[in-house]
């Protein structure tokens, strides 16, 4: 690491929540020379970059801000003007526009870890201050949305030995469906709710779910008694009247072992070789239905290069026409995302589902994909 770049993260470490972009302006024009520094931000629906201070929305595929955040590589274009990727483990954030970005290959490089270093910034601020979730957002989150997004983990994780994204539709109104996920070297845990209900009551009861479901995590209980538990939760608090899907899993990171348990859950889908197979899994109730309910866990051994799909009935069950998706597309989209990372196939998948429906999404969807490359060292 160069001494220039040392202390333009200095700079960020050291700058005010709000002025993250001002003071890492002024240290890049006193150090590079660039006149002009701009942050866009992905926004929840995944289909615009805005930017953080002024200028127009980026919503052309083709443009370089687009490239950048998709390939997640910097861009340069003829006239100066450079694109690099902010984010921070697999979480992209947005990109960073520099002009005129010096030619020397060097400093590139470190430009590019000056904007990884801003998306680890960001993130550190983002509790702090409303002002880069606000930038972020392209009209008015629904109350029942605006919880659904602050329970999240991120949209999207990458280490060694997976990789990891998820969405949820319609991104500004969407009510109870939603996941989790952790990973602490040696496992991954991973959930996904298929809500029930409308508005904020549907958010609540999905929160309420996914924190019984951490409170077990976080005390060691194994995948069974974890459903257990949030089941308990919610019976205590509906006695049946309410009640949701879920689908817990936990990947061994060493073994490639994964264990489930199917509360009345969305649909696993595997794609291996290029073809795509539902997961058969042991139904068992969903989380809250009755008092006292035993949930038994399954065991899979995933191949390296497995790729496994989760999706909602909001997926599953959305119409185009007289037909399904999930009855004439679903599968054969699901293959075409083989080429892709994880975030990039859920927001293709997405954006499919859409167009087979003509329009906006009425029902809550959600759709998680997991990548296992194998074991690593």
């Amino acid at each position: 690491m160069s001494g220039a770049e040392d202390r333009a993260r200095r700079v960020l470490i050291e700058a005010p929540a709000d002025l993250l972009l001002d003071r890492l302006a002024t240290e890049l024009e006193r150090t590079y020379g660039i006149t002009g520094a701009e942050l866009l931000q992905v926004d929840y629906r995944l289909s615009a970059l805005l930017p953080f201070t002024k200028g127009e929305p980026v919503t052309s595929p083709g443009h370089p801000a687009w490239r950048c955040f998709d390939h997640q590589e910097p861009i340069v274009t003829d006239d100066g003007t450079g694109w690099f990727p902010v984010g921070m483990r697999g979480e992209r954030r947005g990109v960073l526009r520099l002009d005129p970005v010096p030619a020397d290959p060097a400093v590139r490089a470190e430009l590019a870890g000056i904007a990884t270093a801003f998306g680890h910034e960001l993130a550190a601020v983002t509790a702090s201050t409303d002002i880069y979730r606000v930038a972020r957002r392209s009209r008015r989150l629904t109350l029942a949305a605006e919880m659904q997004w602050e329970l999240l983990p991120g949209r999207s994780r990458v280490r060694p030995s997976f990789s990891l994204a998820g969405q949820l539709e319609p991104a500004y109104a969407v009510r109870g469906d939603t996941f989790d996920w952790s990973d602490d070297g040696h496992r991954l845990c991973l959930v996904v709710i298929n809500g029930m209900g409308e508005g904020v009551a549907a958010s609540l009861l999905s929160s309420l779910a996914t924190h019984a479901l951490r409170n077990a995590r976080r005390a060691g209980l194994a995948l069974a008694d974890q459903a257990a538990l949030a089941d308990q939760a919610i019976y205590a608090m509906h006695r049946g009247e309410q009640h949701l899907s879920a689908l817990l899993m936990e990947l061994d990171l060493a073994s490639g072992v994964l264990t489930v348990v199917d509360a009345g859950s969305p649909r696993l889908l595997r794609l291996r070789d290029g073809e795509v197979h539902e997961q058969e899994l042991d139904k068992q109730f969903p989380l809250g239905m009755f008092d006292g309910t035993d949930y038994r866990p399954q065991r899979f051994e995933l191949r390296r290069d497995d790729r496994l799909f989760v999706v909602s009935d909001g997926v599953v069950d959305a119409t185009g026409g007289a037909v399904r998706y999930g009855e004439t597309a679903l599968e054969r989209f699901l293959r075409r995302t083989g080429p892709m990372p994880p975030l990039d196939a859920v927001r293709s998948l997405l954006g499919d589902l859409r167009a087979f429906v003509a329009g906006d999404l009425i029902d809550d969807a959600v759709v998680v994909c997991l990548d296992w490359t194998g074991p690593q060292g």
